[in-house]
């Protein structure tokens, strides 16, 4: 019989769905801070940001990455129009900035650990979404930052 902490309404249940509430805020933000960081990468190394070049960065089809776009749009992160570069708002690239700068710290967290600088940064690309205030602290102490 479950203890009445492991029963909804129970304390232990409640920070489950809190642990859980959380990774599905991640999941939704990660998509929007990939594209954001790729552009804001493409419009450095190319002056723009085409949909056929996100869409062969990503390995998905145009019609993807013209639905994500319409939502990077919609949030205000984004601006574009019909056949034209993808440019980021002040806001977009406010989020690559910081999505970033994450990046770059648990990849170097990893590598101070002992994790192959391969391996760190297929691990950062995921880790970097999901990653809280609290350890991001931790991990700036850790490298003396």
């Amino acid at each position: 019989m479950a203890s009445d902490e492991e029963r909804p309404g129970g304390a232990a249940v409640t920070r489950l769905a809190a642990r859980f509430a959380r990774v599905r805020e991640a999941h939704q933000s990660e998509l929007a801070e990939d594209y954001v960081e790729m552009i804001d990468d493409l419009i450095a190394k190319h002056g723009e940001a085409r949909a056929a070049d996100l869409a062969e960065c990503f390995g998905v089809s145009p019609g993807t990455v013209a639905r994500t776009v319409q939502r990077l749009v919609r949030d205000g992160l984004a601006a574009s129009e019909p056949y034209r570069a993808i440019f980021l708002t002040d806001k977009g690239k406010a989020i690559a900035a910081e999505a970033r700068t994450r990046h770059h710290l648990v990849h170097d967290f990893l590598i101070s650990i002992g994790v192959s600088p391969e391996a760190a940064e297929l691990d950062a690309e995921g880790i970097e979404h999901h990653v809280g205030a609290e350890t991001l602290a931790a991990f700036r102490r850790h490298l003396g930052r």
